[in-house]
């Protein structure tokens, strides 16, 4: 018996995310999951497809911002438990300096207690310039 995904499962997702722990993320993805990301070329972001694909995409995050974290995240399943949401505040330094500080939720289709598909929605809003260097301010 299959036993269903519960709103612990995904906030224990979460907290592995903000670990950066990809086996303890992918622990509740499905091998054929597809997950839609907030951006990319198409009305939907990009899809990835497969669980491997997906674990590579969200490591690629961590390696560019090492300081991510999906903070105040919440959590709850559709009573039949085919569905969830994960409401969360994204935060991060991008490459060039900037943060992205954006709220945002999860929607997850779920299917013998798997998540079969994972779409990422967030708000718009342009990144936070970084901080001026301390030497430009020296000199001011």
């Amino acid at each position: 018996m299959t036993r269903n995904l519960t709103a612990d499962d995904l906030k224990a997702t979460f907290d592995a995310f903000n670990r950066h722990d990809i086996d303890g993320v992918m622990t509740h993805f499905a091998e054929d999951c597809v997950f839609y990301t907030v951006a990319g070329e198409h009305e939907y972001g990009n899809k990835v497809e497969g669980k491997a694909a997906i674990a590579r995409a969200f490591e690629t995050v961590w390696t560019t911002m090492p300081d991510v974290e999906w903070a105040d995240h919440t959590h709850f399943l559709s009573e039949d438990g085919t569905r969830g949401v994960s409401q969360w505040t994204f935060r991060a330094t991008n490459p060039d300096g900037s943060r992205t500080e954006v709220q945002g939720v999860d929607l997850f289709r779920i299917a013998d207690g798997r998540i079969v598909e994972k779409q990422a929605i967030r708000k718009q809003r342009p990144a936070i310039p970084a901080p001026a260097p301390a030497s430009a301010l020296a000199e001011k």
